[in-house]
């Protein structure tokens, strides 16, 4: 049983070659999962999502032997939790960066009527969103006064009946 340390912690290819990878595929996948993802998504975050699949990708390779050092694997791991952080960190910090990182809610419904165009947008057919409903304890769409897709793919509901002090909702959206 011997175990070769080199070719375990020492690098095979340039460390700024895995970085600049990692960072890459990070913004890519990203990306792809902001756009045209979001309803996929359920409830976790896209972020924390794309951030465990990758992980997993990245430790499984340098596990397997594929780039054959621990430090690469490790390395690459390091990069994604690092954008991971930096996007969380820049969409506190600023509101344009999170318009981007955590899309707005989309009404789907308003006023018990379905808004197709939207509903379209996002691909839900008629029997998903009746069917979301039905799991919120909504009978009938004509119950509700408004439903949104939110960032993360989670349907949000706001009844008739909830949410109303004297004509008035305490729901911030109503502003718009």
């Amino acid at each position: 049983m011997s175990i070769d340390w080199q070719e375990m912690l020492v690098p095979e290819h340039s460390l700024i070659e895995i970085f600049v990878r990692g960072t890459l595929m990070y913004i890519v996948l990203f990306s792809i999962l902001r756009f045209f993802m979001k309803r996929q998504s359920g409830v976790i975050g896209i972020a924390d999502l794309l951030v465990i699949v990758l992980i997993a990708d990245a430790a499984q390779n340098a596990m397997a032997n594929e780039y054959k050092s621990i430090t690469e694997g490790t390395l690459l791991v390091l990069t994604i939790v690092f954008w991971n952080f930096a996007l969380d960190w820049l969409g506190y910090h600023f509101p344009l960066i999170q318009r981007f990182t955590r899309p707005p809610p989309l009404q789907l419904i308003k006023d018990g009527q379905f808004l197709r165009r939207n509903m379209r947008q996002e691909m839900i057919t008629t029997e998903e969103l009746l069917s979301q409903l039905r799991q919120q304890g909504v009978k009938d769409q004509s119950q509700v006064k408004k439903a949104f897709i939110e960032g993360d793919g989670r349907i949000s509901i706001i009844r008739f009946d909830d949410g109303e002090v004297g004509g008035q909702t305490n729901d911030p959206r109503d502003a718009t």
